[in-house]
Parts: structure tokens; sequence; C-alpha cells
């Protein structure tokens, strides 16, 4: 053969390897990948009680108005209902569907911050409290009471007693100016009452809450209107409302990457084990990549749901001890089954009824919050 014939033949089959090592070998069948990389990465929550990371779009229309509520999950329980659906077969029959029952004594409003927003998000601009505060809003602000001087907000609480003395109207005068004056955004500062949940917890629960409707004075003169005074879960939310649930999931411990990420089982007679994952890379890049699963932490993650129906709202069994009866259900009883939610015991303040599930074991807090969307 002439030497050109070999010089070209060589080159085709360079050529083939190039290709070869830039693409990927063909594969006969497609594999999507399993488990989904949005909820990276899968470890232990910080935020225990929940973070609202949004609040609903502000409407300047609307009279102001909280935009979420604080709650604790007591258990759940299930409902028969009719539907009203033309054209499904469940029209006009009956069904029964799982409900969970949250506890939501009224909460307490202790303050308000004024935010600016700024190219960089919101900036804290101010922050005004009210003058008496709980002793179970002052017990979080220290890691050990007992051992405490319960000094917290004494000279807080000293300026306001002395204005009232002085017969001025507000010793915040200035600072409540400020936010009327300056800020866009303002949150009230509200805790639970978590002595009225039996849950053998002292602290309460403190958090943020967005006031939302109304021009800045409007809102700022809404929450001060607030102060000391207690919100409830009524006042905030209506029936038939779609909302949303915010909380940390229940904690399951270590687990493998089958359990955690739902990879296939490997065939019955594999070397060392069966519920692994047989390639976690290959020899280069030499390091392990993030997508690949592992096993590790699963559960006490932090989720918000959306689109949970509010089914409910019950009065504490002080208003009405027959909180759960309705108009095709005539028995005189209470929304607590017979010996009690289990772990829980029984539900006496106020309640609402979510259709479906909600994050989180029994005791938990759980922050509804209205739909975004």
């Amino acid at each position: 053969r002439s030497l050109k014939a070999i010089g070209s033949r060589y080159c085709s089959q360079a050529q083939r390897r190039s290709t070869a090592l830039s693409t990927m070998s063909h594969r006969k069948f497609e594999r999507p990948r399993h488990g989904s990389l949005g909820f990276l990465p899968r470890k232990r929550t910080r935020h225990h009680h929940g973070k609202i990371k949004s609040f609903p779009k502000d409407d300047e229309s609307k009279p102001p108005h909280l935009t979420a509520f604080m709650t604790y999950k007591a258990g759940m329980t299930h409902i028969v209902r009719d539907v009203d659906k033309p054209g499904s077969k469940l029209h006009k029959k009956e069904v029964v569907e799982p409900v969970t029952i949250l506890e939501s004594p009224p909460m307490v409003v202790v303050g308000f911050v004024g935010y600016v927003e700024t190219p960089r998000g919101l900036r804290a601009l101010t922050s005004v409290w009210a003058g008496h505060l709980s002793d179970e809003c002052k017990r979080r602000f220290y890691k050990s009471w007992h051992s405490s001087k319960k000094k917290a907000f004494t000279k807080y609480q000293k300026r306001w007693s002395e204005a009232s003395k002085d017969g001025k109207e507000n010793p915040m005068a200035a600072e409540v100016e400020r936010a009327k004056k300056y800020c866009q955004v303002v949150r009230a500062i509200c805790h639970t009452q978590v002595g009225k949940v039996k849950i053998g917890q002292k602290k309460a629960h403190i958090k943020e809450i967005q006031v939302n409707g109304g021009t800045t004075e409007k809102k700022v003169d809404f929450v001060m209107g607030l102060f000391e005074q207690e919100v409830k879960i009524a006042d905030v939310f209506s029936q038939d409302e779609m909302v949303d649930t915010i909380g940390a999931t229940k904690g399951k411990g270590i687990a493998g990457v089958v359990t955690r990420w739902g990879v296939t089982r490997l065939t019955r007679k594999t070397h060392r084990g069966l519920r692994k994952v047989a390639c976690i890379g290959s020899w280069h890049p030499a390091r392990v990549s993030f997508q690949v699963p592992r096993s590790g932490q699963r559960g006490y993650h932090h989720r918000t749901e959306i689109n949970k129906k509010i089914y409910r709202i019950g009065k504490s069994l002080k208003e009405d001890a027959n909180n759960a009866c309705t108009e095709n259900d005539l028995t005189e009883k209470a929304i607590t089954p017979m010996g009690g939610f289990s772990h829980y015991g029984t539900v006496n303040e106020d309640f609402v009824m979510l259709k479906g599930t909600v994050a989180g074991p029994r005791k938990r807090i759980i922050t509804m919050r209205k739909s975004l969307l």
C-alpha cells in the first residue's frame, strides 16, 4: 500500500478515539437521576421553629392585616364530607378524608420592626417594643431563666412607666415617627402563649410577622393598636382559605442511599452488601461530586408546603364546649378524640383543621402563612 493510504487510516482512527472520549457512550435505556437536588444540603435544619422566607405581595388598597400565625400540631383525625364536583364519579357521594388538627392559642403582639428597602434587600431601620412583656416571652431571651437576674427589658419598661406618669402619649414617639416617615415594610413581633398549650414548655416562640395592606402610617398605627393585645386565629385566617405551612419535618436519623435517595438495590449475590451505589464516580476527576447519592441525615429538614385548605376554625372549649358539632353531625362532642390525641392530650384552645398532612411530629410549632399566589 502507499504511504498516503496508511497515514489516512491512522488519522481516521485517532479522530474516532477523540470523539469517543468527548461524548458519552451510547446507552440502550434512559435512566433519570434518583432523588431531587433541589433539597440539598440534606442536613438537620438550623431553623428549628420554621422560618418564613417570603411574605405575600403587599397591596395598599386592602386594610392592614397580619399575614401569618403560629400554631402547634396536635395530631390527625378524619372527616366525612359530601363531594360537590359535577362530572366526577364521586359527585354527590360521601368521602372520608384525613385532616390535621393544629392547636392555635391567641398570639400576643409585643412590638414591631420597620424596614427600609435598599438595593441589597431590606435593612432594619428601627424597632419599638411594648411596655410590658410576659414572663414566657422574656424566657426566650435567656438560656437559663431560673439562674438569671431577669433584667431583660426592665429599663425599657421604666421609660414607658415614666412617660405615662408625665402624661405623655408614647415614650417611643420619635422611633414611631421615624418608622412612619422612612419605612416601606412593617413587621409585627408576636409571641405564642405556650403555657396554654400543654406541651411541657414555658418558653414562648417569637416571630416577626409582616403587616400587609394600607400605607406605612396605617400599618404602624395598626400594630401599635395591637400592642399587648391577643390576636386570634380567626382574625388572621378564614374558613376555606388556602394557606401554606412552614416547619421542620420528623427526624429519622442516619439513613442509607436506598432509603434516602431511592436508588435501586444491587443484585442478590453482590459482594459487600447490596443497598449501595455501585459506582460513585469515574477515576478522574478524582473527587466524589455532590450529585452522587451518599448516606447521611434523613428528616428534620425545613420545609414549606403550599396550598393546604382550612376546613374549619374551631373555638376554644371555654367558648364552645361542643366545638366539633356540624349541621350533619349533631352529636355533642369536642374535637379531641376519646382518650386525647396520642402523645399530645386534649385540645383546649382554638384550633385549625387542615386538609391532609402537615410536616413534623406532634407538639411541633407549625407556622401558617397566607398563600403567595
